[in-house]
């Protein structure tokens, strides 16, 4: 929350499952999260905030990073809007879940519950929490069970919300939890900070969404592959919002298509950019854009040219050690561009991706930059088809030339350092960069 100094140009709220990510679908290459994580760092990262709001119980949510390349979030909401934390630490919000006990008895709802046969099927041990109680339910028994069981617990005295999705979820939360109620009480912290966001995209696919796309003056797309349930509720209650669209895109590729169809900002990722120039300069397009064509280059997705070799000649200094891999060792200006010429299509027909997470910029000078961020990729181990992200904590230092018409930037130097839990296996680092 205190990471900008000001107002955030863009908070996106997005649900997980089917919305930023296609789970349970056969995407190897996630290559519309990829997308979506380039156009962010290279545009958003600085002065805007990323949100991620999903039913998924922290446990579950921890698992799918490891699993998917998922940039780290400013905010994370899980367990349908019944846990908050902040930043890469996960700092839980002890405020808000204070909020949340008020007429809140965890144990009079699951005594209530007991009583209706077709809620004998509970969700998995990970997914209940301290402000949510999950069933899996049959569709046609679901009206009738949340009619009646919403009367029993308000007879008990507590005031509660019943949250129906995806045509078999069924969970009891405390009225003011869900993924609308913990956007709205941030969207309170924000606002009483000086920092409410200029624009706000609220992002979802099922009907546990619904309610983000009723918080007062936000935008919202409904991704392409939305179920059902969503798509009922907005035929009844939002397509007469023009803050509001069904996208005509899957999953992150939808939260890109919003961001152009609201004219929230650019909408163009690096990754869909052949000839990528700027008006202006923007270190942090310029890295980007860098391991994109890094990651296509080793992946044989790009012609063999030596004319990329010698633009690499153009940016980095000719004197001195200019790179420093993860293990220590120092490469010059000739020894990087020999390694990279050598690793050309070395990870061809492989899962072989790259991207960056947390990217900043800090100007140190008047035409220097220093930039931070992690580094990741992902391939497969020799010993085992699984996949491994491996990555590196990375800073670049980037001056301005002078002498260049064009107005680029010289990478001065790049420095590699392990993140922890990153795979120590015996790796070629020649072409590391």
């Amino acid at each position: 929350m205190n990471r900008l100094d000001s107002s955030p140009k863009l908070m996106i709220v997005s649900d997980l499952d089917q919305t930023m990510v296609w789970v349970d679908h056969n995407d190897k290459h996630n290559i519309s999260l990829l997308k979506f994580n380039a156009l962010w760092e290279a545009y958003y990262r600085r002065d805007s905030l990323l949100v991620f709001s999903t039913g998924r119980s922290l446990t579950s949510y921890r698992k799918l990073r490891k699993e998917r390349p998922l940039l780290t979030p400013d905010l994370t909401i899980t367990s349908l809007g019944t846990v908050i934390e902040y930043g890469d630490s996960m700092v839980e919000n002890e405020e808000w879940e204070q909020f949340l006990n008020q007429n809140w008895n965890r144990d009079i709802v699951v005594e209530e519950t007991l009583k209706f046969p077709e809620l004998k099927q509970l969700q998995s041990q990970t997914e209940q929490g301290a402000h949510k109680v999950g069933f899996l339910i049959e569709k046609d028994k679901a009206p009738r069970v949340i009619n009646l069981l919403s009367q029993c617990l308000e007879k008990r005295g507590l005031d509660v919300k019943i949250v129906y999705s995806s045509g078999m979820y069924l969970d009891v939360l405390p009225k003011h939890a869900g993924k609308a109620g913990a956007l709205q009480y941030l969207l309170n912290k924000l606002k009483s900070n000086g920092k409410a966001p200029t624009n706000v995209l609220v992002c979802g696919d099922s009907g546990n969404d619904t309610e983000l796309f009723s918080t007062p003056d936000v935008y919202g797309v409904m991704v392409s592959n939305a179920e059902e349930d969503l798509l009922e509720w907005y035929m009844n209650n939002g397509k007469d919002n023009p803050k509001v669209i069904h996208g005509t895109e899957r999953c992150a590729g939808g939260i890109i298509e919003a961001i152009g169809s609201f004219q929230l900002g650019p909408n163009l990722s690096p990754r869909d950019i052949n000839c990528c120039k700027v008006e202006t300069i923007n270190p942090c397009f310029e890295v980007v854009k860098f391991y994109v064509l890094y990651e296509r280059w080793r992946r044989g997705e790009v012609e063999k040219s030596e004319l990329y070799l010698e633009h690499l000649k153009s940016i980095f200094p000719a004197k001195g050690p200019i790179s420093v891999d993860p293990n220590g060792k120092e490469r010059s200006r000739e020894e990087l561009i020999d390694g990279i010429r050598e690793s050309y299509g070395d990870m061809k027909g492989t899962p072989f991706r790259t991207w960056l997470d947390g990217l900043s910029s800090s100007q140190v000078g008047s035409d220097s930059w220093l930039l931070r961020f992690n580094k990741w990729d992902s391939s497969s181990s020799s010993s085992s088809s699984k996949k491994k992200f491996r990555g590196c904590f990375t800073t670049v230092l980037m001056s301005s030339q002078e002498k260049d018409p064009k107005g680029g930037l010289m990478w001065m130097h790049v420095q590699h350092t392990w993140l922890d839990g990153s795979p120590s296996e015996p790796q070629d680092y020649n072409c590391f960069i």
